[in-house]
């Protein structure tokens, strides 16, 4: 019986026996796998053999890229702000500025307090400082032994306290010990700091109606916006800050989106300190936003360990300084995402690195004062300096 198919055929008594079958005593390599691709499409075993690992291994190292290109379809974007239009020139009186806002003049000004949590930026927060002096009452400063993400870290305000003698008459100055609970999430931990925040303004005597800053160090409300509010009458009770968007300097000029910055009417048993969406009022071209912007890499690498987005660290050489340098130089970023945007459109425009600006316009006061001291900050000088 000739050989047909997949069966085997001895000749001698010619009983067929199927190759594939548990009785077979066909054992040949070659006959097995023959069995094994029998009706198995060859070419998809290949794809399946490459392509399965290659997307893994793109998953892998990309994923999060993946996840940020597809959000316009997975998540909506968030209500509109109110965007309140923003009048000023300093050679406008205040009366006839707040009559623009539709606002009316004040007999006295406010009372303002700015209020913030203290981690390691003691350039930004000099530059804050000096840029609010002429119009706070009282500064109010939180520093924990503790970043958000659980690392012990020294009180560096502490240490560094004489730079600030300026302020030193009008600040409350309180410390925290962090909780270090491995494995929570580090916003829990900045939470925590927050609520003791809200203590310590109670205990550097804000009263109702006094004007509330509450702001990252390095989100900076500009002097003239804080007088505007301080002086105008029938403000809202809620302002976000519009803020320009910088990153590493002044350099690297992003967008106008930073909004979490904002300015309350205190009332004692409802105002709590927050760093999230309040209010639909969003008040125009408030000041800048300069996020990383740090002198040494070295303080680059901390907050990258420190703050609550330290998920971001995928792999250990984005911590690396050369890189890091080359990063900050290109106007890249620093955990190589794509721009975290509601639309194609504006994923797409924003692609790529930041273009550099050569404008050194309507910055703090006290940065272009101070050129040599804070010159990393200002165009042309992506170089970070040693320790």
């Amino acid at each position: 019986m000739p050989e047909t198919g997949y069966y085997s055929c001895k000749k001698k008594d010619h009983i067929c026996e199927d190759v594939c079958g548990e009785t077979s005593r066909v054992a040949l390599t070659m006959s097995r796998l023959r069995c094994a691709l029998r009706g198995f499409d060859v070419k998809a075993l290949f794809l399946l053999l490459i392509g399965v690992p290659f997307l893994i291994f793109v998953i892998y190292f990309h994923g999060q890229k993946i996840s940020y290109f597809l959000r316009p379809i997975w998540e909506s974007p968030p209500k509109p702000f109110r965007t309140i239009p923003h009048y000023y020139h300093p050679n406008v009186s205040m009366e006839r500025l707040c009559q623009l806002h539709g606002w009316g003049i004040r007999d006295l000004p406010r009372r303002v307090y700015d209020a913030v949590l203290f981690s390691n930026e003691l350039d930004m927060l000099e530059i804050r400082w000096h840029e609010l002096s002429p119009y706070v009452s009282e500064f109010v400063l939180l520093e924990a032994n503790s970043t958000f993400t659980g690392l012990r870290k020294p009180l560096f305000f502490a240490n560094n306290r004489q730079r600030f003698k300026f302020a030193e008459l009008r600040l409350t100055y309180g410390t925290i010990g962090g909780r270090f609970v491995k494995g929570e999430n580090p916003f829990v931990e900045e939470s925590y700091q927050r609520v003791a925040l809200d203590q310590l303004l109670k205990i550097a005597g804000i009263h109702d109606d006094d004007l509330l800053i509450m702001s990252d160090i390095d989100e900076i409300p500009s002097g003239h916006t804080i007088d505007l509010l301080r002086w105008c009458d029938e403000i809202p009770d809620k302002l976000h800050l519009q803020l320009r968007n910088y990153l590493y300097s002044f350099e690297f000029y992003l967008d106008d989106k930073s909004w979490r910055a904002s300015v309350h009417r205190y009332q004692a048993g409802k105002t709590r300190y927050a760093h999230f969406r309040q209010t639909d009022n969003l008040f125009a071209d408030s000041g800048w936003h300069c996020s990383f912007c740090f002198r040494h890499i070295s303080q680059f690498i901390f907050k990258m360990k420190a703050y609550s987005h330290v998920d971001r660290v995928r792999f250990a050489y984005y911590l690396n300084p050369q890189r890091i340098q080359d990063v900050i130089c290109r106007g890249a970023d620093l955990f190589d995402m794509l721009p975290e945007e509601y639309s194609f459109q504006e994923i797409i425009n924003k692609l790529g690195p930041i273009l550099s600006s050569y404008s050194a316009v309507r910055l703090p006061c006290y940065l272009l004062q101070h050129v040599d001291q804070y010159r990393y900050l200002l165009p042309g000088n992506c170089k970070r300096e040693s320790e």
